[in-house]
């Protein structure tokens, strides 16, 4: 089994990935029959063990300081150096500073603009705020990690 298994998140968009996929190729499989095939590929017997191994393990995010990370800010693709870290182990969350190396426009309206380099938010292990904006997407989702 693998020691470095991804987050039930990310396993979940590979599920989601793999049956489009399959769709677009004229077969039709159910999502629960993409999961056991996720699980397999992972070396579990189904997706109710892989399932188990992942949510019994501490999720952890590893970032220091001077370490870059890419991703989206409200909607918006960046790439950035991590200035600070706080971590909380009991809530498996990570408080982060990050410095855009370009100035992400905040506001989606076409006549105003408001720039940000510069901002602090606090991520679980999976690399997503749990602050969503009005159309559900997270503030803040880290990508690669």
């Amino acid at each position: 089994m693998n020691g470095s298994l991804p987050s039930l998140t990310a396993l979940k968009a590979q599920a989601k990935q793999l049956r489009a996929a399959l769709e677009k190729r004229g077969e039709t499989i159910s999502h629960s029959q993409t999961l056991e095939l996720i699980a397999r590929q992972q070396g579990y017997k189904d997706w109710n063990t892989l399932y188990a191994a992942i949510g019994n393990r501490p999720p952890v995010l590893f970032l220091r300081p001077g370490d870059r990370v890419a991703g989206k800010y409200l909607g918006r693709r960046f790439a950035a150096e991590v200035l600070g870290v706080q971590s909380s182990v009991a809530a498996h969350r990570v408080r982060l500073t990050l410095h855009f190396d370009e100035p992400v426009d905040v506001v989606s309206f076409e006549s105003f603009s408001s720039y940000r380099q510069r901002v602090t938010c606090t991520v679980n292990a999976d690399g997503m705020t749990s602050e969503k904006t009005s159309d559900g997407e997270p503030h803040m989702v880290l990508m690669g990690l």
